[in-house]
């Protein structure tokens, strides 16, 4: 997208090519505006439609310009945290509620798919934790625990096992999510956006939001080709919230709060079929334990898609790049030698306790924002959390998380910095020998 091919990388070529949008024009009203062209505002956008209201949906860029449409498409129940730790952060009953909520969310998001026949190499394989070492295998196993107690369908395997399943003997066990699975990030996205046009949402691209003025009776959001007039506002920006590029946002609180994470993938040319066999033959998707963690899955093509944290700029590119053939490599000696054909990269929106936010940025407006790099299925599941909200099928006391005021993170750009020469310096030395 805009020229660049490490914005959005291999999805971007191999994708289905969305449905035909334009740019806003003249003055419109609807009953609900959403601000933002990702996973949450396009879910919140197709079931506001199907529910009956009359939706305007404003995108900046292209749909699923953002995270959306560049994530590694590991569809991820729960959070980042274990279970246990979630009631005590949130109270009752929103702890519990938001893991039944994250819980069901892949589910939901395969769901969409099948209902509404969206090309986006679904697969619901599962996903694999693997752990790295004694510690790792001790995190894995209590999270594990805790999932089995709340009657996830999850399985803890041992290193033998854990070697069958991913093709390496690199690690001490894994965690079997049955929940989960993959897709292709930006082609659910923008099947999403197709599912969203049929129903009879209004989406526009190209269509930054400058300015959004209260009317009293209700919003009025500017941008350059015209206005959307509403009485209701989602505000779906997350970490893209005023990004480069584009315009400052009118709830620059959103972006105040998020430190940005930048993360890359990879991905080699499609594989023989003696080497992609050799590999993951379940196809999960995999992500580990490591602080500065790994992901890999395959595609539909058979190309093997590897990422980490960091950001493929400046020195920045080639530091990771050869990081991620040695650690292929390491992990697959039989894919020495081989090479990527395809990169790109972009920003995780990451919160201070790792913990989504909802907030009222208004009279009338609202977000969920904070998906600390599991957007696919929480974005999915908070769109329609907020449809329903706006369709009055439920109140806020009956959403998965409480209203919070936006908190800035101090020091967020010195955060930043630190975190993405942080993985030059762990990426420079990594995986040599």
């Amino acid at each position: 997208m805009k020229g660049d091919p490490r914005s959005h990388g291999l999805w971007e070529r191999s994708a289905p090519a969305g449905p035909a949008t334009v740019p806003l024009a003249g003055d419109v009203e609807a009953d609900v505006a959403i601000v933002g062209g990702g996973y949450t505002g396009l879910s919140a956008a197709l079931h506001l439609a199907e529910g009956g209201a009359s939706v305007a949906l404003l995108e900046g860029d292209e749909i699923g310009f953002g995270g959306s449409g560049r994530n590694v498409g590991l569809v991820n129940a729960g959070l980042w945290i274990m279970p246990e730790a979630v009631p005590g952060l949130l109270g009752a009953p929103h702890g519990e509620r938001l893991l039944a909520e994250l819980g069901d969310a892949p589910g939901l998001v395969f769901d969409i798919v099948a209902r509404h026949a969206i090309a986006c190499e679904a697969t619901r394989a599962g996903t694999l934790h693997c752990a790295v070492g004694p510690r790792g295998l001790g995190e894995v196993s209590e999270r594990a625990r805790q999932w089995r107690a709340r009657g996830a369908p999850v399985e803890l395997l041992d290193a033998r096992g854990t070697a069958s399943a991913v093709g390496t003997a690199a690690y001490a066990g894994a965690l079997l999510d049955r929940r989960a699975g993959t897709v292709q990030p930006l082609a659910y996205a923008r099947g999403l956006a197709g599912a969203a046009l049929r129903a009879g949402a209004r989406i526009f691209t190209g269509s930054p939001v400058g300015t959004a003025e209260d009317e009293g009776a209700g919003w009025r959001l500017h941008t350059a080709g015209g206005s959307v007039r509403a009485p209701k506002v989602i505000v779906a920006t997350n970490a893209y919230t005023g990004g480069p590029g584009s315009a400052a946002s009118p709830w620059p609180a959103v972006r105040a709060e998020l430190v940005h994470l930048p993360y890359f993938n990879l991905a080699t040319p499609p594989l023989s079929a003696n080497l992609a066999g050799s590999i993951l033959p379940g196809r999960q998707g995999v992500w580990d334990t490591r602080e500065v963690l790994s992901s890999f899955r395959f595609d539909a093509a058979g190309r093997l898609v590897f990422g980490s944290v960091g950001a493929l700029r400046g020195t920045g590119r080639a530091v990771h790049r050869a990081w991620g053939r040695r650690a292929l490599a390491k992990l697959f000696p039989q894919l020495a030698g081989i090479d990527f054909e395809h990169e790109w990269f972009g920003a995780i929106g990451m919160t201070v306790d790792a913990v989504p936010r909802f907030h009222r940025l208004g009279r009338g407006v609202v977000g969920f924002s904070g998906y600390n790099g599991r957007g696919i299925a929480p974005g999915t599941a908070f769109g329609r959390c907020l449809a329903r909200l706006m369709l009055g099928e439920i109140g806020e006391a009956d959403l998965p998380l409480p209203a919070t005021d936006p908190a800035p993170v101090r020091f967020r750009a010195a955060r930043e910095a630190w975190y993405e020469a942080g993985a030059q310096v762990v990426h420079g030395v990594g995986a040599r020998t």
